[in-house]
């Protein structure tokens, strides 16, 4: 496995992860101007938790074929909104205008495998991450590429607003070849079939996802992983909101529901809050 500058910024995300993430942050102010944090109350008056997402981000939260919004993730928001006494509303959203909306209050978090870093730390409360996963270049199969390097002067497209974006055009290959982005990962993976672009560059769950449901003849590149982390974004300031869903996941993981929701979508557990 190649090392180089791809994998050193992954290394400063993953540290950004470790000092920045969880609702005890230091870098959250209150949530109302009077100072009072009303998050949690606001929700559980109104009934329900206004979930963003992308829905096209299989498997963790997208619209299937009866137009419902499915994932791993609306499951488990699902199982904690209940042991809460809400509802929970999916509301799709701009993947690229995900701060503003939460920011606006028209969703009360960001729940749909959002990549940990720095910068969005700066920008939201990020809850405790609650898996890891990752980040991969996926060719067809038969295109020659076998490696990383392989890729240079190519084309490789990936989803507009994404860490996947901001990894990729700071690493060295990203110096090299063409970064395509596109509005989401399924548009990416549809240029890659029609040979519009060499490679994608997103996360395995999706590339995993798509490969076994979608019959694809497609390849994950060993050269060039790197893990990272999911994790729930909240507004600044809103600790006691965050703090309850992040007591709902723990709860969940010790009584083993999370992970059986995990098993249904992976195969396994692969969650890691609580752990």
């Amino acid at each position: 496995m190649k090392r180089s500058l791809f994998a050193k910024a992954a290394a400063v995300f993953m540290a950004a992860s470790i000092a920045l993430c969880g609702c005890s942050s230091d870098n959250s102010g209150s949530s109302s101007e009077s100072g009072v944090d009303n998050s949690l109350k606001k929700v559980q008056d109104a009934g329900k938790l206004l979930l963003g997402l992308d829905p096209t981000f299989k498997p963790m939260g997208y619209t299937d074929e009866n137009d419902e919004i499915v994932g791993f993730d609306i499951d488990v928001a699902k199982e904690v909104c209940k042991r809460m006494g809400v509802e929970l509303e999916a509301v799709p959203i701009n993947w690229d205008t995900k701060e503003s909306d939460l920011n606006a209050g028209t969703i009360d978090c960001i729940w749909n495998g959002l990549s940990v870093d720095g910068k969005r730390a700066e920008v939201m409360l990020l809850s405790e991450p609650y898996m890891k996963n990752d980040m991969v270049f996926v060719v067809k199969n038969g295109s020659g590429y076998s490696t990383m390097s392989d890729l240079a002067d190519k084309t490789i497209a990936v989803q507009n607003g994404s860490t996947a974006q901001t990894i990729l055009q700071e690493s060295e290959i990203g110096s090299t070849c063409t970064v395509s982005a596109l509005a989401t990962n399924v548009e990416a993976l549809q240029q890659l079939e029609l040979d519009l672009v060499d490679a994608v560059f997103l996360d395995s769950v999706v590339a995993n996802y798509e490969i076994v449901t979608g019959g694809k003849d497609y390849v994950i590149l060993d050269d060039g992983l790197y893990s990272e982390e999911y994790a729930i974004g909240f507004r600044l300031g809103d600790k006691k909101l965050c703090a309850e869903v992040e007591k709902q996941l723990k709860e969940m993981k010790a009584d083993g529901t999370l992970g059986e929701i995990s098993t249904k979508w992976f195969g396994s557990d692969v969650t890691t809050i609580g752990s």
